[in-house]
């Protein structure tokens, strides 16, 4: 399609609606509408108010409250479904288990680390696909943040009872196995912090320049939590990011990062201080 780049959304959809056949329809996924970041008015991510013929949207996102919809488009009719309804529930849970199945089997990244652990420990396939399943609670980020785990062999320690019930409990026995509860911890939690209350992804020469440390050992760190992060290359520099909100929710509701402490205020000061130093090189260039 001719000067595609320079169209909007609603006239690329205009045009492309034309060239579907009758029998055929156009979807198009946007997942975590949760995670968009968008200053107040205006419709969510520009999304267009009317759709033509044949195109469909199918929008995810987290559980929200009205005021929160930041959806609007009247001419389009809309249904909503709730994920977590009882009706959906058994589907929800044959789709993890299909999930566990298939990681065991056929994905490159987890399969032989899996077998392997199920092995070493004299476990059947379906007893791992069902406890596993249940341990889940529906949740597919639970599995990617266990499979992560047991592929780099953080987990040899643990049976198949042990694993932690659902992406809560999850994330606290994660946290209380990198030792976060004991002290001294201020460089992890000088870290995490950052990270949390950025909110973008970040390099870790700027995350070293604001907490004061060598670059080497804040990459230790973020290679400690490397489950939990989303690592991008951004003019040509690897950047870190929270990797899922819910792990930032629970980074949230941790004591350890109470905004109100000292501590915290500090990593606060030099945030400020790191945006007020890159101005002042920037105005002199």
């Amino acid at each position: 399609m001719q000067n595609a780049e320079k169209a909007n959304l609603a006239d690329l959809l205009e045009q492309v609606s034309r060239k579907i056949p009758v029998s055929e329809r156009l979807v198009i996924v946007v997942d975590a509408l949760d995670e968009v970041e968008q200053e107040a008015g205006g419709n969510l991510l520009d999304l267009p108010t009317a759709l033509p013929e044949h195109v469909y949207f199918l929008l995810t996102r987290r559980p929200y409250t009205i005021d929160k919809k930041r959806l609007s488009a009247p001419d389009v009719p809309m249904e909503e479904l709730d994920l977590r309804g009882n009706q959906y529930v058994i589907f929800s849970h044959e789709d993890i288990k299909q999930y566990i199945r298939f990681s065991l089997n056929d994905y490159q990244d987890y399969k032989d680390a899996l077998r392997q652990w199920i092995q070493d420990r004299n476990v059947s396939e379906n007893d791992f696909v069902e406890q596993v399943a249940t341990k889940s609670e529906n949740n597919f980020m639970y599995l990617r943040y266990l499979f992560t785990g047991i592929a780099k062999g953080k987990y040899n320690d643990l049976n198949l009872k042990q694993f932690p019930d659902g992406l809560e409990n999850y994330y606290a026995v994660h946290w209380q196995r990198m030792g976060m509860e004991k002290k001294p911890q201020e460089v992890k939690v000088f870290i995490l912090f950052i990270l949390v209350e950025i909110g973008t992804p970040i390099p870790c020469e700027m995350i070293a320049d604001i907490t004061e440390q060598d670059q080497y050992d804040v990459q230790s760190v973020l290679e400690e939590w490397v489950e939990y992060l989303k690592k991008q290359t951004i003019d040509g520099d690897d950047c870190y990011s929270i990797y899922h909100a819910s792990f930032l929710d629970f980074l949230k509701s941790k004591p350890v990062l109470d905004t109100k402490r000292k501590l915290l205020k500090e990593v606060n000061q030099r945030i400020v201080d790191y945006w007020e130093r890159e101005k002042e090189e920037d105005d002199k260039d």
